[in-house]
């Protein structure tokens, strides 16, 4: 898993330098034995975020991107759709959506999320939002649905963005919700959510791992 997803990232063209980070003994002597760039973390460190603001105070840059580790179907696509709303200085943090298909719009574990028309991140939640009252009571008449987009687990932060993390108070929401992502909006950070076209599959059970195991024998 950890090969698919490092060589998935290596063949990204806007990565300029790509960093394997964790707190696992056992995943650092594989980086060594494949001579993967790794860099060991506190096993304290609560979120993805937090590790990689740990790296940040290491290795220098002016944007970082977080691909976790369950990500084996990253493309390029995926890197040039999220690094592009940089482009707009007030942007801190970006993230990617895609359509979501029918059987995840129920889904608690594909997590949907709703932006202004510029982008900008409104709410990330687990429920099925925005939610179709119309279509529930019958009373639609001409107005489209809204689409559903779920979130793809990718971010890009400054590094300003990326410093302030740790120091932000935890609230309401993202507790209610154990998405680290709404500790941004809760305090007032600009988080942008860029579409693609392309979905991946994150691997959290054996069914996930299979799946994409033969997604990445097929090509």
């Amino acid at each position: 898993m950890l090969a698919w997803v490092y060589e998935a990232a290596r063949a990204c063209p806007q990565l300029d330098e790509v960093l394997i980070a964790t707190d696992s003994d056992e995943v650092a002597d594989l980086c060594a034995r494949h001579a993967w760039p790794c860099q060991m973390t506190s096993p304290d460190l609560p979120s993805g975020t937090d590790r990689l603001h740990a790296v940040a105070q290491l290795h220098d840059a002016a944007i970082y991107v977080n691909i976790q580790g369950d990500e084996p179907l990253l493309k390029p696509q995926h890197l040039t759709a999220l690094l592009a709303p940089f482009s707009n200085p007030a942007v801190d943090v970006t993230t990617l959506k895609v359509l979501c298909t029918p059987e995840n719009i129920p889904n608690p574990n594909a997590v949907k999320v709703v932006t202004a028309a510029d982008g900008r991140a409104l709410y990330f939640s687990r429920a099925t939002i925005p939610y179709d009252r119309d279509q529930s009571t019958g009373n639609r008449i001409t107005a489209a649905p809204a689409p559903y987009w779920k979130h793809i687990g990718l971010y890009g932060y400054r590094k300003a963005a990326l410093n302030l993390f740790p120091t932000l108070p935890h609230r309401t929401l993202e507790q209610t919700e154990r998405l680290e992502q709404l500790r941004f909006l809760e305090n007032g950070l600009a988080l942008y959510v860029a579409p693609t076209d392309f979905d991946t599959i994150g691997v959290d059970t054996e069914a996930d791992l299979q799946k994409v195991e033969a997604l990445l024998l097929s090509r």
